[in-house]
């Protein structure tokens, strides 16, 4: 099992800058990939940014440019810095953490945290 514990988000006005962090604990040596989603209400979740255990990067293409996530494996916590924030960026921000084994893919997901922009 592993355990997601996120902090940061707020409120921030349009233009302005915000950083999420996310710290793993439990089976952690099992992660694959960590990243960062997001639900707007009345919308799907969606792919904010995701790194992988060498340290590749993805983006979703509607904060491609704006976002940056990072990772730190000695402290087993993954940030997102995001910059520019509109008020399409309002929405709840999950931290997520994937593992494979025997080809079956696992996801543990955190709380949650309110990311506000206002206008």
């Amino acid at each position: 099992q592993v355990q997601l514990v996120e902090s940061g988000g707020g409120l921030v006005q349009a233009g302005g800058a915000l950083s999420l962090s996310c710290a793993a604990s439990g089976s952690i040596w099992e992660i694959d990939t960590m990243g960062w989603y997001r639900q707007a209400p009345g919308k799907q979740r969606e792919l904010v940014a995701s790194i992988f255990r060498g340290g590749r990067t993805t983006y979703g293409d509607s904060v491609k440019g704006r976002v940056t996530i990072s990772r730190d494996n000695a402290k087993n916590t993954v940030y997102l810095q995001m910059n520019s924030l509109k008020p399409e960026d309002i929405a709840v921000y999950y931290c997520n953490a994937a593992r494979v084994v025997s080809g079956t893919e696992y996801n543990y997901w955190g709380q949650g945290t309110q990311v506000t922009v206002s206008s």
